[in-house]
C-alpha cells in the first residue's frame, strides 16, 4: 500500500473507527486472548471497560475471524466454563504492518497541524484554570 495512499484514502477500510480491530490485532500479536481478557487490555489503549460493549467486542472479533485476520478454538479444561481463545494469523500481521503505517503517516499530519495551531497561538486565552479548553 502506498503511503500517499494511505493519507488520503477515504475508503471504509481505511476509516479511524477501525481502532479497536487494530488494538486487537496488536493485542493477540503479543500472545493469544479471550474476550473478558482483551476488554481488560483495551484499557491501555483508552478503551473504558464500562463504556465498551462486550457484544460489539464479540461482534469485531467475529468479523475478524471471517476476515482470515484471527483464528480461535474453544479452551478446555480449567474450571469454570469453556472460552474462546483468538489468535493472530499471517493475514493479521500484515493487517496490523499496513495499519500501523497508515496511523504514522496520520500522526505525522496531525503533529503538523497541532504544531501550526499552536504557533498561531489561536488557544491563548481559550484555556481554563486546569489548562485545557
Amino acid at each position: 500500500m502506498k503511503e500517499d495512499h494511505a493519507l488520503f484514502c477515504n475508503s471504509k477500510h481505511h476509516k479511524m473507527e477501525r481502532f479497536l480491530e487494530v488494538c486487537l490485532l496488536l493485542l493477540l500479536h503479543d500472545e493469544a486472548g479471550y474476550g473478558y481478557g482483551l476488554i481488560e487490555q483495551l484499557a491501555y489503549f483508552g478503551f473504558k471497560e464500562d463504556e465498551l460493549n462486550v457484544s460489539t467486542l464479540y461482534r469485531t472479533l467475529r468479523k475478524m475471524e471471517n476476515d482470515a485476520w484471527v483464528t480461535s478454538y474453544w479452551e478446555e479444561g480449567g474450571p469454570g466454563p469453556k472460552r474462546r481463545v483468538y489468535m493472530i494469523t499471517e493475514n493479521g500481521k500484515q493487517e496490523l504492518a499496513q495499519w500501523v503505517m497508515i496511523l504514522k503517516a496520520r500522526k505525522a499530519r496531525i503533529t503538523r497541524l497541532i504544531e501550526r495551531y499552536e504557533d498561531l497561538d489561536i488557544s491563548k486565552g481559550l484555556e481554563d484554570e486546569h489548562g485545557t479548553i
